[in-house]
């Protein structure tokens, strides 16, 4: 660790140069100057600094550490806090917030690699000159703050992505003018968090923004994974550091690199209406309205009326996802509609409608929109189920928002081998390109390079059943019938992929000898 790149730039691999590395790894750190520790001289030296941000108290930086990771070494580091008075890159004219020390290993052994501290001074702390640092706030035995640190290994991807933003008929924030907009991307983590990985320059008073060009490097936005959700969020500039949100996106560097076409085209959401919208306003799509259901009830009941028939006991899971619960408030994306976690079932359609209309005066919705928990919530009852006696039928109604499309490609494709199939009902005006993708009726839906074993996702936007008479009743029963096409076609591929024939039932009136006895006890398919 005594000869150190630059922190500016992402290294390249040299494996001639010194010691080999066992990888990269990019530190996300919340402040500010990061020190490394020579092995054999066990001096302290400046290896980069993070940038300034003004007027917070929690700040999020998007200048990386990039450093070479040895499993075999111990890489003591140290990390400085300071708030910043000046331009002077002197810090002693600067006041010292706390520090903390601690080893990569440390940081990547953590749980999904994150790692969080108190802030702490030291009273022999000093800088790499040797001169004392002046610990105007960081005391020993004061609580200065917590310092959150997290590691990924980086990809060998060396390209750099160049891209252009503009946006039209943002949210007017500012009460005596516009809007000045900025934009900030996050890469999605594989733990489901969120890192920053760029800001864009401020647009002053302006509901149609044009930003400056990018450039950024592809791994600092998807670690090379081209299929990784990437975030983008709007802001309303504001001197006193308080940003007003004004929404977000969600997008991957697959769809990024089509360049400018319908598929690069996004709307930006605000909290309320990414999830639906409030219930009790009529624009949302969960609005109550007494004299008659909302598109998510409708959905529900026109498919749900049709494929209960073919459940013995009518007793159905239901659940919800994208929501604050009671009573702390934390964001689940698989809570049961009735608030029984331990029995989660309805009965029948009128038990789960009234489950979902009790829940929306329960929850707060809330971003973000992620599919893959539920998912992965029926295909751990169908991976115990695989003999051909059970099939499984998984209904989501969304409006097409979607947070976490890697991690759910990833699941339908897991999904694909059992016995289980994915109707997805589209609800609202948005554009569902992301809901297309995952029929692939197109194209065979993959993920990390493996492609589903068969088709198991069916898509339509309940828009197309809209009868403009009015008659919902026959609007329900065209998409009942659509949705529902594709589900014997898919059973009989999986029955026949297992090498599943339908059981052998007696004649009518005849009891079942012996050798049929234990067919007689088998559920049909």
């Amino acid at each position: 660790m005594d000869k150190l790149d630059s922190m500016a730039a992402v290294c390249d691999f040299d494996p001639i140069a010194g010691k080999i590395p066992a990888t990269k790894v990019e530190i996300t750190v919340s402040l500010v100057v990061l020190y490394t520790q020579g092995v054999e001289t066990k001096q302290w030296r400046e290896f980069g600094r993070t940038e300034v941000i003004d007027n917070t108290l929690d700040p999020d930086f998007v200048r990386k550490y990039i450093l070479d990771y040895f499993f075999e070494e111990k890489q003591n580091l140290r990390f400085d806090v300071y708030d910043i008075d000046s331009k002077s890159p002197d810090l002693a004219k600067h006041d010292f917030l706390g520090q903390v020390f601690c080893t990569l290993g440390e940081i990547v052994g953590s749980p999904a690699s994150r790692l969080e501290k108190p802030l702490g001074g030291h009273e022999s702390s000093r800088q790499s000159t040797g001169k004392p640092l002046i610990a105007h706030r960081g005391i020993l035995g004061k609580k200065c703050g917590t310092i959150i640190l997290s590691a990924e290994e980086l990809g060998n991807c060396r390209e750099v992505a160049t891209m252009q933003f503009c946006a039209h008929k943002l949210d007017k924030k500012d009460f005596f003018g516009k809007s000045d907009p900025f934009m900030v991307f996050y890469r999605s983590n594989e733990d489901g968090t969120c890192t920053i990985c760029h800001k864009t320059e401020v647009v002053k008073n302006t509901l149609n923004p044009v930003w400056q060009a990018i450039s950024i490097p592809v791994r600092a936005l998807c670690n090379g994974d081209f299929d990784r959700t990437i975030k983008a969020e709007v802001y309303d500039w504001d001197r006193d550091g308080s940003h007003d949100f004004i929404g977000e996106f969600t997008t991957s560097y697959r769809d990024l690199s089509r360049g400018q076409s319908q598929f690069n085209v996004y709307e930006v959401s605000g909290e309320e209406g990414r999830v639906g919208g409030n219930p009790s306003q009529s624009t949302s799509l969960h609005y109550m309205n007494p004299y008659q259901m909302n598109a998510y009830a409708m959905a529900l009941k026109a498919v749900g009326e049709i494929i209960q028939d073919y459940d013995s006991d009518k007793m159905f899971p239901a659940l919800g996802f994208g929501a604050k619960l009671p009573p702390d408030g934390q964001v689940s994306h698989e809570f049961p509609l009735n608030g029984n976690i331990e029995n989660p079932y309805c009965n029948g359609m009128e038990g789960i409608l009234e489950a979902y209309h009790q829940s929306l005066k329960t929850v707060q919705l809330y971003g973000p929109t992620n599919f893959a928990p539920v998912v992965n919530h029926v295909a751990k009852y169908a991976v115990a189920v695989q003999d051909g006696s059970q099939y499984f039928v998984l209904l989501i109604i969304t409006d097409g928002v979607i947070s976490d499309m890697a991690q759910t490609k990833e699941a339908i494709v897991n999904a694909a081998k059992l016995p289980m199939s994915i109707i997805i009902v589209g609800v609202g005006q948005a554009e569902f390109d992301a809901m297309v993708e995952l029929d692939g009726d197109d194209i065979r839906i993959s993920s990390r390079g493996k492609l589903a074993e068969r088709d198991i996702v069916q898509f339509v936007p309940f828009r197309d059943y809209m009868d403009r008479t009015g008659n919902h009743v026959l609007s329900m029963a065209r998409l009942a019938k659509d949705v529902l096409a594709e589900i014997p076609e898919q059973l009989i591929l999986y029955m026949k992929s297992r090498g599943i024939k339908p059981c052998l039932l007696p004649p009518l009136n005849e009891e079942p000898g012996p050798e049929d006895q234990d067919h007689a006890q088998t559920t049909p398919v």
